[in-house]
């Protein structure tokens, strides 16, 4: 059958591309008969080529999820080059939210004398759907908002007592993932360049000292060194007292730094300081922003999957809504992560 561009595609269509009745389909598709898995397949292949899938889908999402409150930092708002990460988080996030006409009530939850109890009121008040809140895994708040009843999804953060529901980057596997790219490079000399973060922070360095376990390799030589915070100037300092400690690099072959920020910090200060890179030293980021494109030499990264971590927290409160009376158990979804290979790294002889 060749489908009719601008006509709307039905069941009809969908049993006439698999060669089964009406019938079948809508066994199929709503689970409310045993099918042979020959011809349920046919069926749903014929639905997704068809596009009918991805509509019903959405059609059932925009029934399900009408309003939300979104509650961020304060720093996550504006636009600026340090921010990039939250920032572009929150615009895909914003983007899919219009797509599916779905209204969002945006709050701030780092303001003073603001609590758990202040934004559950407002979340009443404004008779949002669910809560999306952002960052922000404070033990306090989130208790408050589980007892609420709301339902609610945590984006880039961890909920330690599985109250509610989350989705991060797999931060420990992708640190792994790269430390161990690293050390197949031939670096066995690697600083972890870091910052007294959140939990999500602290991941990457367990999976940085993960990968010399994995490989058998002496932690004596996976050296954690930390920043005062995130800001690129911060990781430019910390490289700095490094270098003066140890009258040079002491050593070390390669950074993995736990963000990109602190990568463009450690990249200028390592310029300063008259070594180039990646002769001298490699360096490595984590978070994927657009800046490590333009740096010199470009920068080796860990991508997070920053465009599909607002639409899986979307279908994480489209689960907890729909099933609100199953009481499921808190979800926690880490996304995969993956290494985008630029020019900052070299494999030693």
């Amino acid at each position: 059958m060749k489908q009719v561009p601008g006509r709307k595609v039905g069941i009809k269509d969908v049993a006439d591309r698999a060669d089964v009745a009406v019938s079948t389909v809508s066994h199929v598709l709503n689970g409310t008969a045993p099918i042979s898995p020959e011809v349920r397949a046919r069926v749903l292949e014929a639905a997704g080529t068809l596009g009918y899938l991805a509509k019903r889908r959405e059609k059932a999402t925009i029934a399900v999820l009408r309003s939300v409150m979104l509650a961020v930092p304060s720093d996550t708002l504006p636009h600026n080059e340090y921010n990039l990460y939250s920032w572009t988080l929150l615009s895909r996030l914003m983007r899919e939210c219009e797509r599916r006409s779905i209204r969002v009530v945006p709050v701030e939850v780092d303001q003073p004398n603001f609590s758990g109890s202040e934004l559950i009121a407002q979340a009443r008040a404004a008779e949002v759907d669910g809560i999306l809140l952002l960052n922000d895994d404070r033990r306090e708040l989130l208790q408050e908002i589980a007892g609420s009843g709301i339902p609610a999804v945590l984006m880039n953060g961890e909920d330690q007592e599985m109250q509610i529901d989350s989705v991060t980057p797999g931060n420990r596997f992708a640190a792994r993932y790269a430390t161990n790219w690293l050390i197949e490079q031939g670096h066995r000399n690697i600083m972890h360049l870091t910052w007294e973060g959140r939990s999500t922070i602290r991941r990457r360095r367990d999976g940085f000292l993960d990968a010399f376990r994995a490989n058998n390799l002496s932690l004596e030589t996976a050296y954690v060194h930390h920043a005062e915070g995130y800001l690129p100037d911060l990781g430019g300092a910390a490289i700095e007292r490094w270098i003066a400690k140890h009258e040079g690099l002491g050593g070390i072959t390669a950074i993995f730094c736990a963000a990109d920020n602190l990568a463009l910090g450690a990249m200028t200060a390592l310029r300063n300081a008259g070594y180039a890179m990646p002769r001298d030293v490699s360096v490595v980021g984590f978070d994927g922003v657009a800046l490590g494109e333009f740096t010199a030499p470009s920068l080796t990264t860990v991508s997070v999957p920053l465009d599909h971590m607002g639409t899986a927290a979307l279908h994480l409160l489209e689960q907890r809504i729909t099933n609100a009376n199953a009481a499921l158990p808190a979800h926690r979804l880490e996304l995969g992560c993956r290494l985008t290979i630029r020019g900052s790294v070299r494999t030693l002889p």
